[in-house]
């Protein structure tokens, strides 16, 4: 049963790859910069490789980005855009990094290429670039998105996932951006790597008469409850982090689900997805083959990616990321 299950989903992907390249031939395309910027990818990559050789959380800190991007606006790099009541000035975005990558690959790219590379098509191939520097699969991904010239700090709260999240809320939010039940459950392992504020599980917790932080949420392995309270103790500067992943933080890999199984879910909104019976059997799909996860990865970060692109003469090509041309 469990083989016909793992075939079923590869086949399915297939198919959805077959027909996903063919409608985005008509906006976005493969080698897109292959004429006009054919050193735009090795910029790319080469940037991403530099800044997360110093620095380890720079992968996680540009697969978050892409989510918050793609997920508000479209893919369009609208929340790179910097001033009073953008994308950047919400609560759910002030703690988003990478941004400084996107800025450094931009200006290199400008030297080579002037208005000819998007940061919406950066921040996208930053993104598959860091899966692929933290050990994950190696894709290919369409490019030709144009930058958008709207971001507003009241489109991003009810856009971007809360970690309180239920099934249904989750479920709802990725349909009204054309991400099914599997890329609920496939793009939710992006949080294999990455970190986390305390505030953002605080929920789980409860404090005693006494101020001390008990468990709240019986769903969560009382020893990795443990683990928690003690890096994110009650009165925890805001500025603390943890990993979301407490075994491999820094690699892209399977254990986000393996976690899950045990109990060890970070976030209200992961372990919700073993509650499921349609999401937990493929929670347990990944978390027993890997190479199932990669290639399902594949298929949706290609959607992901694609969420609300503007290409043609929709948009811009910015000069600068962190403000528009105009």
């Amino acid at each position: 049963m469990e083989t016909r299950t793992r075939t079923l989903f590869l086949a399915i992907s297939y198919l959805f790859m077959f027909s996903f390249v063919c409608f985005v031939k008509g906006s976005l395309s493969f080698n897109f910069y292959a004429a006009s910027c054919p050193s735009a990818e090795l910029i790319i990559r080469d940037t991403v490789n530099s800044f997360s050789s110093t620095d380890p959380s720079i992968p996680g800190k540009l697969l978050r980005l892409v989510f918050h991007d793609c997920f508000v606006e479209g893919c369009d790099a609208s929340l790179m855009l910097q001033g009073n009541n953008t994308e950047q000035s919400d609560p759910g975005n002030r703690s988003v990094g990478g941004f400084s990558v996107i800025d450094s690959a931009k200006r290199v790219i400008e030297k080579f290429c002037p208005g000819t590379v998007s940061c919406a098509d950066i921040i996208a191939m930053a993104a598959r670039d860091a899966v692929d520097i933290a050990g994950g699969p190696r894709i290919m991904i369409p490019t030709g998105r144009r930058d958008g010239m709207i971001s507003l700090a009241s489109n991003v709260r009810p856009n971007i996932v809360d970690t309180s999240f239920s099934m249904d809320e989750m479920v709802q939010l990725f349909a009204t951006k054309g991400l099914s039940l599997l890329d609920l459950v496939v793009l939710s392992g992006a949080h294999t790597i990455g970190t986390a504020h305390c505030s953002s599980f605080r929920d789980r917790f409860e404090e005693d008469s006494r101020g001390k932080l008990m468990l709240a949420d019986k769903t969560l392995d009382s020893d990795y409850a443990e683990v928690l309270m003690e890096q994110c103790p009650s009165g925890v500067q805001p500025s603390v982090k943890v990993n979301n992943d407490p075994q491999t933080s820094l690699v892209f890999d399977n254990m986000y689900y393996q976690n899950l199984l045990a109990h060890k879910g970070l976030f209200q909104s992961d372990s919700v997805l073993i509650s499921n019976d349609s999401t937990r059997i493929l929670v347990e799909d990944f978390a027993n083959d890997q190479d199932l996860f990669f290639q399902n990865w594949a298929q949706s970060f290609l959607k992901l990616t694609t969420v609300g692109v503007k290409s043609g003469d929709v948009g811009e090509i910015r000069i600068s990321c962190a403000s528009t041309n105009a």
